[in-house]
């Protein structure tokens, strides 16, 4: 019985934004699989209470729209209050915006960076607060291979995710002293329910796609997953501030 307390008690605890679906919910299940309890925040109520019931107890949700940046230091003061420590942040969550430049407006090139990049950094701030407590935790954001080269009709994504790789190295320049790990996963083209039905409806740009990434397919949530749970974890201890794609080479594709 005591063996199960303590197994409890030193459990990790981690928090994905955006983790009801796709990427996240793919990365919850890796995190679960390995006794890291995680706490999915995002918006849509119905598909947390599911996500969650899919990872066996080892997870809760928070209901919280993060570009509400108010609502963050509330809630990470109650995570902490709850389970007394945070070793673990991943920040997924984000929007998409594909329109032509010269059509995007003021407010809409906004809406892109204060969901996709100054949440990032709020909620960053916020929970390094409580692992500066430890002097230890890592925190992982989610990039795109937008941030590597130009891709048309999403400029404010890729402006965002661009700020994202540059954060990510300032984070870890300053955090990485008091033993809290900073990384970036930049994930390529992965077959999700959404890439999938894109990708065929368009058979050109499929073919442009795997032309170009050298390992001739697209890659599976999972793979995005493993990626993230090597980060995090002990086996990269001595990794920090580094962006790893994973695209199939494709940002090195011809």
């Amino acid at each position: 019985m005591n063996s199960k307390k303590n197994q409890k008690e030193n459990r990790k605890i981690a928090i994905l934004t955006g983790g009801a679906s796709g990427l996240g919910i793919s990365m919850a299940r890796r995190f679960a699989e390995n006794d890291i309890f995680t706490l999915l925040i995002g918006r849509d109520l119905k598909k947390l209470d599911a996500a969650v019931a899919s990872l066996n107890n080892m997870a809760d949700r928070i209901v919280c729209d993060l570009s509400q940046l108010d609502c963050i230091v509330y809630f990470v003061n109650e995570i902490f209050k709850k389970y007394r420590r945070i070793d673990i942040l991943v920040n997924n969550a984000g929007i998409h915006l594909k329109k032509p430049m010269m059509d995007v407006t003021n407010e809409e090139f906004q809406q892109v960076i204060l969901t996709n990049l100054t949440s990032v950094f709020a909620l960053s701030r916020e929970v390094a607060r409580i692992m500066l407590i430890r002097k230890s935790g890592c925190i992982l954001n989610i990039s795109s291979m937008a941030a590597h080269y130009g891709i048309p009709q999403v400029i404010a994504y890729t402006a965002a995710k661009a700020g994202i790789e540059g954060m990510t190295r300032a984070m870890a320049v300053e955090l990485s002293p008091s033993g809290i790990r900073v990384n970036c996963l930049a994930p390529g083209f992965i077959q999700t329910d959404m890439s999938a039905s894109a990708l065929n409806n368009d058979p050109e740009r499929k073919h442009r796609v795997l032309s170009r990434t050298p390992m001739g397919k697209l890659g599976n949530p999972e793979d995005v997953a493993n990626a993230a749970f090597f980060l995090v974890s002990d086996a990269a201890s001595y990794i920090t501030g580094t962006v790893l794609p994973v695209d199939g080479g494709n940002a090195i594709g011809f």
